[in-house]
């Protein structure tokens, strides 16, 4: 897009695809190949758990919200938390926002406003409806950013949008990025833009692949936030995103490398095997000699134990006697 603060001529928005993008890209998508063997596409339930509560502390602290990873536990299960009711409410939403992924579609206008209106109700009044007032970005006096003006906003995220729908040869990890950068640029509300720019990359990210679902890359831009801002600073001087989408993606395989080193360190218990076998067994039925190739490294007895206390619990049905049981996903 060509902006001055009162014309705006809409373009797609401008990138250059550098050999740092494409190198990341490529270890990205190795990284990511390997998670997924090593967890069957989805990793286990405390580790989901985890990451969730990491996802929404750190968008949150992004924006200077002073929760714990344990005081956004206690909201998480409905306990009571010493905290303003301002900031209960801004974990609340967030945590709601984060749960209803699945329901948003990336190029959907309509999704980005119905997300702004949960992550922000109760907070704005304003809440899933653009800005109606000129908005700037400041560092004390300094002013970091001046966003289009509010005539502006609708047509230039439909027109991004439509652009994203449009976009079929750019690599999702580019775009997501990209769009996420747009949405700062633009600053479409008055308050929250932060937060929904670092979600809509989520849920772009979440559409390429469903193990980025699991991946909190939000607790890695808070780790290196003051890069996140000098990243953002730096593609609106060069008037474009290619900075940010380098910075982006670095952090994107930063989170996928802690997440491998998480794992690693993970005794899996039985109820973590059985997410996973649900995972990959679906509704089709299955022996233990099944079960144990899928999990190479547990003994016959730790497997008949699992399956046992899964029909005990009754997450599995179980057919046959001795070596003609079966066993199947309730």
């Amino acid at each position: 897009m060509i902006v001055s603060y009162d014309t705006i001529i809409y373009m797609k928005p401008p990138f250059k695809i550098t050999s740092t993008i494409t190198n990341l890209i490529a270890e990205i998508s190795k990284l990511l190949g390997s998670l997924e063997a090593t967890t069957l596409n989805i990793p286990g339930p405390k580790l989901r758990k985890k990451n969730k509560i990491k996802t929404i502390k750190s968008t949150l602290a992004i924006e200077g919200h002073t929760f714990t990873e344990d005081q956004i536990t206690a909201v998480l299960e409905n306990k009571k938390v010493l905290g303003s009711s301002k900031e209960v409410l801004e974990v609340k939403n967030a945590i709601e926002l984060y749960e209803m992924i699945d329901q948003f579609e990336s190029h959907k206008t309509s999704d980005f406003l119905k997300a702004h209106k949960v992550l922000m109700k109760g907070l704005v009044d304003n809440a899933g409806k653009y800005r109606a007032k000129n908005v700037g970005v400041f560092s004390g006096t300094k002013v970091k950013h001046i966003a289009p003006k509010p005539i502006f906003v609708s047509e230039l995220i439909t027109n991004t949008f439509s652009w994203m729908k449009k976009e079929k040869e750019l690599h999702p990890l580019i775009l997501s990025s990209i769009i996420h950068y747009e949405i700062e640029f633009i600053h479409p509300f008055e308050d929250g833009n932060g937060r929904m720019g670092r979600f809509w990359q989520a849920l772009i990210l979440k559409e390429y692949d469903k193990f980025f679902k699991y991946v909190p890359v939000e607790s890695l831009i808070e780790k290196n936030q003051i890069k996140y801002y000098k990243a953002l600073e730096m593609s609106d001087k060069a008037g474009d995103s290619t900075a940010f989408v380098e910075f982006m993606l670095i952090v994107i395989k930063e989170s996928l490398i802690e997440m491998s080193s998480e794992l690693m360190g993970i005794t899996n218990t039985y109820e973590d095997r059985l997410s996973k076998g649900r995972d990959y067994f679906k509704d089709k039925q299955f022996s233990r000699k099944d079960y144990m190739g899928l999990f190479k490294n547990i003994s016959s007895a730790t497997a008949s134990r699992d399956l046992k206390d899964g029909v005990a619990q009754k997450i599995l049905t179980k057919n046959g006697q001795k070596n003609q049981t079966e066993y199947k996903f309730v």
